[in-house]
């Protein structure tokens, strides 16, 4: 009983002083850490700072009164775990987001599908908004395409007006005829780009098209403004007399140059303009009798001869078919007629090369020299 009792007592010594020990050791570790060491103890991390650089140390107690335990990591370990921490939480993501897109569609989550169907429609809607665009742009294009049409559809009226050419040979808006066989080449789709990149050069063409025919017009419009002004018109309706050329005189016998058209008519009949221009002379002649004078310009005159009566003035400017006065017999003549020409820079020119473009039954009708004197 009493060995008992004493081996008790020793038993609660030694307890007593494993106790004693786990709290100094305890104590020592609270000291350490309350005291700005750089450890920290039953698994705290402390940076330990010194000649060995920065690191991470973990102190690992297992178990009560064990033995603790202590992990270093250097900087280049604690960056390569952190780096391969952050890898892993990456590549779980990507892979759970690639398995939810996968399979969305045939587990049909509610929350998944209205993501997918939202992105959808926003990409749908950036589709949209971008073919828009383009087609405004082409419609644009098409608009100026369509107006530059109607000014050559309004170029070619003219242009046939003044050549005498029929409309539809000028008509661009109008349906061309176009086929052929099916090419042994396989068809390639336009993109968007070649069609821009077509439109654009069919308006380029379109532009000088249209500049060579406003020049076109302007030229017709110039020549057909010198028509107007060369004497290409009767002035009477009326048998001829003695023509352009030699002749015998009626009053010497000889032989003689006849410098105009001599039209048997009857005193009083009405003389017209052949051509529109101004009246240069309106007066008695000795030889001309009562005479008009008109300058067509680019050097080309008519005279009117022998007329009874005179109803223009020096000065006025007359159209084609204008009456300038009245047939007769004054001057040198033998009854009355009307003498007329036709001078070319002051030198009497053979008449009929003018009149035969307006009357073919009219000598020298083959000959249409009247286009090269409107050029010089």
């Amino acid at each position: 009983m009493h060995q008992r009792s004493k081996l008790r007592r020793q038993e609660l010594v030694a307890k007593s002083g494993k106790l004693a020990d786990f709290a100094r050791f305890f104590e020592d570790r609270l000291d350490l850490a309350i005291g700005g060491q750089d450890t920290v103890d039953f698994g705290k991390v402390h940076e330990q700072r010194g000649s060995q650089g920065v690191g991470l140390q973990i102190i690992v107690i297992p178990g009560r009164l064990a033995k603790a335990r202590t992990i270093s990591l250097s900087a280049p370990q604690l960056v390569a775990y952190v780096g391969l921490a952050l890898a892993m939480i990456l590549a779980l993501t990507v892979a759970l987001y690639w398995v939810t897109l996968r399979y969305s569609a045939e587990a049909r989550v509610p929350f998944v599908e209205q993501v997918v169907l939202s992105a959808q429609r926003a990409e749908n809607a950036k589709s949209r908004e971008f073919v828009q665009q383009n087609l405004n742009a082409m419609a644009v294009k098409l608009g100026e395409l369509q107006a530059q049409l109607t000014r050559l559809d309004a170029l070619g009226e003219r242009l046939s007006t003044l050549g005498g050419l029929r409309p539809s040979d000028f008509r661009a808006s109008g349906p061309l005829g176009l086929g052929g066989a099916v090419s042994t080449m396989p068809p390639q789709d336009l993109s968007m780009g070649d069609l821009e990149e077509r439109l654009s050069a069919l308006s380029k063409q379109m532009d000088t098209r249209s500049d060579l025919y406003s020049v076109l017009d302007s030229e017709l419009r110039d020549l057909a403004v010198r028509r107007k002004s060369m004497p290409t018109m009767l002035p009477v309706h009326a048998s001829r007399g003695s023509g352009f050329g030699k002749r015998i005189d009626p009053f010497t016998g000889q032989l003689a140059m006849h410098e105009g058209i001599d039209f048997e008519v009857d005193s009083g009949t009405p003389v017209e303009a052949a051509a529109g221009g101004v009246v240069t002379y309106a007066g008695p002649h000795p030889q001309y009798g009562n005479l008009v004078e008109i300058d067509h310009g680019n050097g080309l005159s008519t005279r009117y001869a022998h007329m009874s009566k005179i109803l223009v003035k020096k000065g006025d400017i007359v159209l084609r078919g204008r009456e300038l006065g009245l047939s007769g017999a004054t001057g040198r003549a033998t009854g009355p007629h009307l003498h007329f020409e036709v001078r070319y820079k002051g030198v009497a020119v053979n008449p009929d090369r003018f009149l035969a473009a307006s009357d073919p039954t009219l000598p020298g009708s083959k000959r249409r020299p009247t286009a090269s004197l409107a050029r010089e």
